[in-house]
């Protein structure tokens, strides 16, 4: 696993072992998959740890990221390789939904609540929500 504002791979767990044949358009740089960002990182593990417990299958999720990515492009997304993971994200979201996990509601309560948490952290700290941040 690699993210590109750092000189050396990052490779945290068991990721870089991990088959990965089966995502199809993942950035990857060695064989291993290549991020931008943190959060994009923490999306892929997510994807990884959600499937690992069973909430859908590689078929399913190759399905949901498509569909994404095919709403994006649609909507005027270039492709050109840096919204990848924004897609990936809402593919989750989406999965996450579907199988009543969670809400689209829920699920916008949560990124309003992380968003005003941020916004009361100093920079380079760790955010952490509080129920202050779900008041708005």
């Amino acid at each position: 696993m690699r993210m590109n504002s750092s000189p050396a791979p990052c490779r945290p767990g068991d990721l870089p072992s991990a088959d990965l044949s089966f995502l199809k358009g993942l950035p990857v740089e060695d064989d291993s998959p290549v991020f931008r960002e943190p959060w994009e990182a923490q999306a892929f593990g997510m994807a990884l740890a959600l499937h690992a417990g069973g909430l859908f299958t590689w078929d399913e999720w190759a399905q949901a990221l498509s569909a994404q990515i095919r709403a994006a492009q649609a909507q005027g997304d270039p492709d050109l390789g840096n919204t990848y993971y924004r897609h990936w994200l809402a593919a989750l979201e989406a999965l996450v939904s579907a199988k009543g996990v969670s809400s689209p509601d829920e699920l916008g309560r949560y990124q309003q609540a992380w968003q005003h948490a941020a916004d009361r952290v100093l920079h380079g700290q760790p955010v952490e929500l509080c129920a202050r941040d779900f008041a708005g």
